[in-house]
């Protein structure tokens, strides 16, 4: 067994601000240099993808996204420098938790070597 973690960020009122799946896309973005096919690789629409972009940036208050507009090498979306510091930023936070909560998980469910849940034994 094992003990399972996600982690998100939320405002004041309980709206989600940032998570892995505004990661996802951001990321995805930054490899494929297109907002649109990010939101392809994770399965959501352009719309939706586009106004995770925006709640974030307006939580944070600057740009998480350039977009250059025309075609040819010069075309595309890259990210900021701010937009890969909150990548980076909410991995290691969730990289954290994640770590600390096995180790907790370990703490309390496995006492004297047995674990506390684990299945019967048939006799």
């Amino acid at each position: 067994m094992k003990v399972k973690v996600k982690v998100w960020i939320e405002d004041d009122e309980e709206n989600l601000i940032f998570g892995s799946g505004k990661t996802e896309v951001l990321e995805n973005i930054d490899t494929t240099g297109s907002i649109a096919e990010a939101a392809k690789k994770v399965g959501m629409n352009y719309k939706k993808a586009w106004t995770h972009i925006k709640i974030l940036e307006k939580h944070i208050e600057e740009d998480l996204v350039l977009r250059f507009k025309g075609r040819g090498e010069n075309s595309g979306t890259t990210l900021t420098p701010k937009a890969r510091e909150v990548i980076q930023t909410y991995k290691i936070l969730e990289h954290d938790i994640k770590k600390y909560s096995e180790q907790r998980f370990q703490e309390l469910f496995h006492k004297d070597g047995k674990e506390i849940l684990s299945p019967k034994e048939d006799k």
